[in-house]
């Protein structure tokens, strides 16, 4: 990279941890951004930012890191394409430059936050130097000159990230699932899936692929996966994988020289979540984790924030915050995990997924879908007759009418189905004013 032109797409997380990493690398970076301010994160005084839009200085780079929250649509890019420049993302950028023996990736529409989380405990209690970084917490490129041949990296990587590899080759890699999600920029469920697919796409027979066998996206994507494919399912019995026997609560891992059962014991609301404890348990044991040391973890883990997340209970009214459940599926999944009577606060920015699925898990269940968000009259036409809907615009006004509403033994569900970008700068900025309000209470 030494003195070469490189132009980075987009000043979020990613991008300004891109910027930082290419100076290191003795890069002259310029730094593109449509927004207005200048970033508030610290840059080297060698990174040249623009704001307000994207120049034409970007066409005279030698290397172009597209952001993973940058639209690839966007018409520098596709001039770009057009006179070859490569366009990267942050991930292939952070990949070539780690040294990590092992690299552990893990994509799918949900889940990836809560199996990464563990993947990386699970590593750390089997005694490896474990980095977990990508689409949570860290981005690759603040933790890949850190990285030695003698750590393993779990990274959960999006759709987004996968679109511009071109070299990135896990060891170890997963897809969860693959349900509707960022059709508005993929344009296609195909399209979507085509991109997770790019998980794989360097893999060798050496390597292995971890993929959800009740899942028929993972089920089409095995046909061309070079890796060996190691199965797991919540709801049928494998010869060789791993699995969950739903009648005594017993989990099984045929794998290798791993073949053990033991009874799943987690404090983990959810089917799904035991689908994110069968993908983790899969990679740890091909990474050669032993199962003391996954069976220690698994006792103590109880999830992660934003995702199911328990608030409090007031006047014995339960508050729940899932503000990672940023699409329809996920949910859908969450108003799964629990019997009811529930309140659901829902909506945000869309994403051009159906609401209508939802219909039949919401009858009997959900008592009251408080809606907020610029996508709220588009979930109330959609699901008309199902339950009762009203529309209080933002999160505020929608815990004060909750706390009014629920009866003792209800739960107050923040599950939004759609994205936070109309009001919030993230998820986890609206969980954590979900929390706020919730503890004000």
């Amino acid at each position: 990279m030494k003195q070469r032109r490189v132009g980075v797409i987009g000043a979020g997380r990613s991008g300004l941890a891109a910027a930082r990493l290419l100076c290191r690398l003795g890069a002259r970076v310029l730094l593109s951004d449509s927004g207005a301010g200048r970033p508030a994160a610290s840059l080297p005084k060698a990174v040249t930012v623009e704001t307000g839009g994207h120049s034409n200085r970007l066409l005279e780079c030698d290397l172009l890191i597209r952001s993973p929250g940058v639209s690839g649509h966007l018409p520098v890019l596709r001039r770009a394409a057009r006179l070859g420049i490569p366009i990267w993302s942050e991930l292939e950028l952070g990949s070539r430059v780690s040294r990590s023996r092992r690299v552990v990736a893990i994509t799918g529409t949900n889940g990836k936050t809560t199996t990464t989380t563990l993947v990386g405990k699970f590593f750390t209690a089997g005694g490896e130097r474990t980095w977990v970084a990508g689409n949570i917490g860290k981005p690759l490129s603040d933790v890949a000159a850190k990285t030695s041949p003698r750590s393993t990296l779990v990274l959960e990587v999006s759709s987004y990230q996968l679109e511009n590899v071109e070299t990135f080759h896990p060891t170890i890699s997963a897809i969860l699932n693959v349900t509707p999600d960022h059709l508005e920029h993929h344009g296609s469920l195909r399209a979507y899936a085509e991109a997770k697919a790019r998980i794989f796409m360097n893999q060798t027979a050496r390597d292995v692929c971890v993929l959800n066998a009740d899942d028929a996206w993972c089920r089409r994507l095995a046909k061309r996966c070079k890796a060996k494919v190691l199965w797991f399912s919540r709801k049928r019995r494998l010869t060789r994988g791993i699995y969950w026997e739903p009648e005594d609560g017993t989990l099984h891992l045929r794998w290798g020289s791993h073949q053990r059962s033991w009874p799943l014991h987690t404090g983990l609301p959810g089917p799904h979540n035991i689908e994110n404890v069968l993908a983790a348990v899969g990679m740890a044991a091909a990474g050669g984790v032993c199962v003391p040391a996954m069976r220690r973890v698994l006792s103590a883990f109880r999830g992660v924030e934003h995702r199911l997340e328990f608030v409090r209970t007031l006047r014995q009214v339960r508050y729940v915050n899932d503000s990672k459940g940023t699409n329809v599926d996920s949910t859908r999944v969450a108003l799964a995990s629990f019997p009811g009577p529930l309140i659901v606060i829902m909506g945000g920015e869309g994403k051009g997924a159906p609401y209508a699925p939802l219909k039949s898990l919401l009858k009997g269940r959900v008592r009251r879908i408080l809606l907020i968000g610029e996508d709220a009259r588009r979930i109330e036409k959609q699901l008309r007759g199902a339950v009762p809907m009203e529309r209080l615009d933002t999160l505020a006004k929608a815990v004060r009418r909750a706390h009014q509403l629920a009866l003792p033994g209800e739960t107050v569900l923040l599950s939004p189905a759609c994205a936070s970008f109309d009001q919030y700068d993230n998820y986890e900025e609206r969980g954590g004013h979900f929390k706020s309000l919730v503890r004000r209470l």
